[in-house]
């Protein structure tokens, strides 16, 4: 798969048109689009060559899942979307947007890194063309938060990513008769039990390209809020906490109890390094298995085979609580659209993203699960996605996903340098000591 696509639709193709006769919903969908665009904006016009290009940092299968949502639209409007996917989002944005080349959309997976671009004055606010109310119906106001920035919204929110997420195969467990879960000391006794039974219980994978550590931090953050709390956790993020608090400090050791422990972990924290978290998963769905356990969020559905069958060769529980006083709290991230250019093109295709109409078409494709209000639970494809969707409705305790709202240089810098240096032998203490002196003064 090219990193890089640029498919051309100057004439809808047939496979666009059948689609979008058999859902005429697509076209109330695109039509609501355009009355969100306010008449302060030229008049749009659907002729000619017309592009939008859009940076992101999704590849692969659910890249090819957004293009598919993305195709009613360039079929209704005759606007050919070029998106570019990197591995190395935040280092690739910020070349471009030096070069004075900016896409006119980019996917932020990170809103730390959004607040930069926003504060320098680099993107569009959401109120120079969409009305208010639209926003506010699409979305509650917690993910309007996370978008805002000195009283200014810039986000459209498309993608949520529910992360205290531990996959298994439901079969394999019944064979053992594993049970599920429901405190850590369960899991932990788990653990020690299919030990005990001669297997490997975790699959852990942290190598992601020039995004490698990332999955690690999930861990840190999951544990924290399960043993520093919310309070805690929001401060550690501002930095009120500092990263080499003993909270912090705690939550990698309990971390490492799993990660560095090679019965735990085959090959330990080094092996973990150099296993990319596409593959991690693997071992769940070989005979026998070679792990029967994978902490990983709510897309990892997407790299795995197509002849899987949810609610038999895979299903998912909730990473347990650790301290009672906190409960079992949910820990998400999200991908989310933010302007650069304020052309026609990309005015429209912002207020189609604000749309329940990308989000259902994604929805039923599976490995996805949209913060939208208004995606109805039955799109989702099958049991497992509804499972995920029913986790985060009924969450007493969300919290964004850490190292996204860190600075950069932290965020996507040296927390995740740091995990693959504390998976290879440096202590929690000399990691969390190097990650606070990175942090911007």
């Amino acid at each position: 798969m090219n990193a890089r696509s640029q498919p051309s639709y100057s004439q809808p193709s047939h496979s666009q048109s059948s689609y979008l006769q058999t859902h005429p919903w697509l076209k109330l969908g695109i039509a609501i689009a355009f009355t969100l665009i306010l008449s302060g904006c030229n008049t749009f016009e659907t002729q000619g060559n017309r592009t939008v290009t859009v940076l992101g940092a999704i590849e692969g299968e659910l890249q090819k899942d957004f293009e598919q949502a993305l195709e009613p639209f360039e079929s209704a409007t005759n606007i050919e979307i070029i998106y570019e996917g990197t591995t190395d989002f935040a280092a690739v944005l910020k070349e471009k947007v030096a070069d004075g080349n900016p896409p006119d959309l980019a996917m932020f997976p990170q809103p730390g890194l959004m607040t930069e671009f926003a504060t320098a004055g680099e993107l569009v606010p959401l109120s120079t063309f969409l009305e208010t109310g639209a926003l506010q119906a699409a979305y509650s106001d917690a993910w309007i938060e996370l978008g805002t920035v000195e009283e200014e919204t810039y986000l459209i929110w498309y993608r949520t990513s529910v992360k205290s997420l531990v996959w298994y195969k439901p079969t394999v467990f019944e064979t053992n008769a594993y049970e599920i879960p429901q405190t850590w000391a369960e899991l932990t006794a788990l653990t020690e039990h299919i030990v005990a039974d001669g297997g490997t219980p975790w699959c852990i994978g942290l190598e992601s390209g020039a995004a490698t550590g990332w999955p690690g931090t999930d861990w840190i953050e999951d544990i924290m809020l399960r043993t520093a709390g919310p309070e805690a956790y929001s401060q550690w993020i501002d930095h009120r906490l500092p990263f080499n608090s003993p909270q912090v400090i705690n939550a990698f050791d309990e971390f490492g109890r799993i990660l560095l422990n090679p019965q735990y972990v085959e090959g330990g924290g080094a092996a973990a390094a150099a296993t990319s978290f596409t593959e991690a998963a693997d071992g769940l769905f070989t005979d026998p298995p070679s792990c029967y356990m994978h902490k990983q969020a709510s897309f990892i559905e997407s790299f795995f085979e197509e002849d899987q069958e949810p609610r038999s060769d895979y299903d998912i529980f909730t990473l347990p609580g650790i301290d009672e006083k906190f409960g079992t709290p949910i820990l998400v991230a999200g991908d989310a659209f933010g302007m650069f250019n304020s052309t026609p093109e990309a005015r429209a295709l912002m207020a189609y993203l604000a749309t329940p109409t990308p989000h259902e078409i994604q929805a039923r494709l599976g490995g996805f699960i949209s913060p939208h209000r208004q995606v109805s639970p039955e799109v989702y494809p099958n049991a497992v996605n509804q499972k995920v969707a029913l986790i985060l409705a009924n969450a007493d305790v969300i919290r964004f996903d850490g190292s996204d709202l860190m600075p950069g240089a932290v965020g996507t810098g040296s927390f995740w340098s740091g995990i693959i240096d504390f998976a290879k032998g440096k202590s929690a203490e000399e990691v969390t000591q190097e990650i606070d002196a990175s942090w911007p003064q």
